[in-house]
Parts: structure tokens; sequence; C-alpha cells
């Protein structure tokens, strides 16, 4: 089994692991309301998506 010859640096560690950071979120702008939704999903305030209804928001 291969084991390291030298102790691998913390700045060498470090650069390997700089793509598990958290990355922020894209956000767009509902076409209906517009209001701020995550891409591809229903709008959480309206609750439409690609200009159709598909969840009922009305408040009764």
């Amino acid at each position: 089994m291969p084991v390291p010859k030298r102790k691998v640096s913390n700045s060498r560690r470090k650069q390997r692991r700089s793509h598990h950071g958290l990355k922020n979120k894209s956000l767009s702008v509902c076409p209906n309301c517009d209001g701020v939704k995550e891409p591809h999903c229903v709008c959480t305030q309206c609750g439409y998506y690609k200009g159709i209804e598909i969840i009922d928001t009305a408040k009764e």
C-alpha cells in the first residue's frame, strides 16, 4: 500500500479542497409577480411556472 513520502503542506491541501466551498444560489425574477425565485422552479409567492398556475396560493 503506498504511503506519502512527505507531509502534504496546509496550502497544498487547501488548494485541492478549494472546490468544496459553498456557492451562492442563483436567483431569477418571476415574470408573473416580479418576485425572486430559483430558476426552473415554481414561484413560491404566486405559484406560477412558465405562465401556468401550478399551485393555488389564494388565501381564504
